[in-house]
């Protein structure tokens, strides 16, 4: 009798437990249609109102994809106002005051073309600045072909600038031949040289961020000894570039040829080869992104390269100016952006390698400048490659200055350099170091 009672309550709690089952199985159904009804499905996703970004300030109100025009219409009103003021004041005779408000106007909306090319024609006409102003007229006409305004004042300048491009060339190509004509045992140049090379190696990696000092940096390639507090990236660096230099010197400068990929690549392992011993003098397999600019795909990097070859050794490249076509395989190499890391200091001195063939000291790119190095590359990818070809003439230029003031014994040949201040400051010092203390010679 136990065992039959036990059966007959298990059968039954058993079918008590189905029928629960199906009971709670329809009463979810039904509420799950009740609920598709009013529109409130669940969901593991929190809803979009919840996800919308509100400002605490004002709840009400939502960011919203239209804000942003409407802020660039707010700042191109403001803009063409500031200008107009501008024009005001210019012709007020009030051109203080009229250069604030173009540089107002112009940093509001760069990008319009009446802007630009009034205020290229204020540079002109009231600074005479003709190589700034005729800047203004390409951008002008990069963004507006058809400006008429700005083709009229485009065709007048660019003869202009083209004349005095080529008399800053033929200077710079006249300081260079100067400096060929001094002695190599000259004491002066022996020591411009060295310091010329240390500045080049601590200016060059401090434009990537590298904060050693320069007499840090002299330490360093001098002694290889650590600094102390400095990381062993920054040592690295230094090293890397001080072999490359070294490659550059004993390969490429003295070498009658083609320029090949193999020789940027091994410039490359030597920048590397402190800092990435295995990404060094191989070309990236991914995709990266540089600010604003967006570099090639990994799979065209290959062809670009065997592309920026056959540039390099063109007839019309090697025809070109020395510092117009080391500028230009400077920025058509970082554009490219062939490697993961390291691209800018090796375009640096491929740039230089092809300066140092043509009988130019290697050039320095001061860090201080590093804003309006970066600000000409930009423009260079907007189209206009002319201000960073004439950046780095002036850089060629400064550089050139030092060795010529390393020795007092050449000044006197350069009448430009001898009627600069520095000049004064030199004879009056040297004066007081001849002098007797009482004040007689």
């Amino acid at each position: 009798m136990n065992r039959l009672h036990l059966s007959v309550f298990f059968v039954c709690g058993i079918c008590l437990a189905y029928i629960c089952i199906q009971f709670s199985e329809f009463f979810k159904w039904s509420s799950r249609e009740r609920e598709s009804q009013n529109g409130k499905c669940y969901s593991l996703l929190p809803k979009d109102s919840q996800l919308r970004v509100v400002d605490e300030d004002h709840p009400r109100i939502y960011f919203s994809k239209t804000a942003g025009v409407t802020k660039e219409k707010g700042s191109e009103v403001e803009a063409l106002s500031s200008m107009n003021a501008a024009l005001e004041m210019k012709t007020e005779g009030k051109p203080d005051k009229a250069l604030k408000l173009f540089k107002h106007a112009n940093s509001l909306a760069p990008k319009h073309p009446d802007i630009l090319n009034n205020y290229g024609e204020f540079l002109e006409e009231i600074q005479n600045n003709v190589i700034l102003a005729d800047q203004f007229y390409f951008q002008a006409l990069m963004y507006c072909p058809n400006h008429e305004k700005a083709l009229i004042n485009r065709q007048r300048t660019a003869k202009l600038v083209d004349e005095m491009e080529s008399d800053m060339l033929k200077r710079i190509d006249g300081k260079r031949d100067h400096i060929s004509s001094i002695p190599d045992t000259d004491k002066g140049l022996q020591r411009a040289k060295k310091e010329a090379y240390f500045q080049h190696i601590h200016h060059t990696v401090g434009i990537e961020g590298n904060t050693m000092s320069l007499s840090q940096t002299r330490s360093v390639v001098e002694t290889q000894m650590a600094i102390s507090g400095k990381s062993i990236l920054e040592h690295n660096e230094i090293l890397g570039l001080d072999a490359a230099l070294k490659y550059i010197n004993a390969t490429l400068v003295n070498r009658f040829g083609p320029i090949r990929v193999k020789d940027v690549l091994e410039i490359h392992r030597r920048v590397l080869g402190f800092v990435d011993p295995f990404g060094s003098g191989e070309l990236r397999r991914t995709q990266v992104y540089v600010g604003g600019h967006i570099p090639p795909p990994p799979s065209d990097i290959p062809p670009l390269m065997r592309e920026f070859e056959e540039w390099l050794n063109s007839e019309h490249a090697v025809r070109m100016h020395p510092i117009k076509y080391a500028a230009l395989a400077h920025y058509k190499l970082v554009r490219i952006h062939p490697f993961d890391d390291g691209n800018g200091r090796t375009s640096r001195l491929l740039m230089n390698a092809i300066l140092m063939q043509a009988g130019f000291p290697p050039v320095i790119i001061l860090k201080q400048d590093r804003h309006r190095y970066y600000e000409y590359l930009e423009m260079a990818n907007e189209g206009d490659v002319r201000p960073f070809v004439r950046f780095i003439a002036e850089c060629t230029e400064k550089t050139l200055d030092m060795f010529l003031w390393s020795t007092q014994e050449f000044i006197s040949r350069i009448p430009a350099i001898d009627d600069d201040s520095k000049t004064i400051k030199i004879s009056t010092h040297q004066n007081n170091l001849t002098s007797d203390p009482n004040g007689t010679p």
